[in-house]
């Protein structure tokens, strides 16, 4: 690697479902780090819907509609907002989320129906599962997994820590 080449961010998995409200809660700490890192942090949304919640699954779909339409994070966003609406409106409400977004609700609709994404929603899940995922939200960065499902206090400053460190390894 020369001298101008920046280094490569540091990966920042956040494991997460878009009807958990502990992930809505996480929403302040994610946006803290992209706050305070920016480009040096890659923080990635990986879906991990739970059975307990009716609607994540769809919303975990949806999300994907939104990243192919170029509005990933905006979408995940208002729907972790609103993760109570969810619960009580389900799907019309994805569409709806869509839709205050400017983005094409049609296309969401069909892509909920034909289930267009559901192969990246069942990866995520699966690899989540593999690495010992059992809630949301978890974070995995530097190879460390931090389960925020019980408490997120101290878990920003761990994730920090962490990427400092490796930050700083980088050179």
């Amino acid at each position: 690697m020369s001298d101008s080449t920046p280094a490569a961010p540091v990966v920042l998995d956040v494991w997460c479902e878009l009807q958990c409200p502990d992930c809505h809660r996480a929403l302040t700490d994610v946006g803290a780090l992209r706050a305070r890192y920016g480009d040096r942090l890659d923080i990635r949304f990986r879906h991990f819907p739970l059975e307990k919640h009716k609607h994540a699954y769809a919303a975990a779909q949806a999300a994907e509609e939104a990243a192919a339409q170029g509005k990933d994070w905006p979408y995940i966003e208002a729907v972790l907002a609103r993760t109570d609406d969810l619960g009580r409106k389900g799907e019309p409400l994805l569409v709806e989320v869509a839709q205050g977004l400017g983005l094409d609700a049609e296309e969401f609709d069909t892509a909920l129906i034909d289930g267009r994404h559901m192969l990246v929603v069942d990866a995520d899940q699966a690899e989540g599962k593999a690495i010992g995922v059992t809630g949301t939200p978890t974070y995995v960065i530097g190879g460390e997994r931090l389960d925020g499902g019980s408490s997120q206090e101290g878990l920003r400053e761990r994730i920090e820590a962490i990427a400092d460190r490796l930050l700083a390894e980088q050179g």
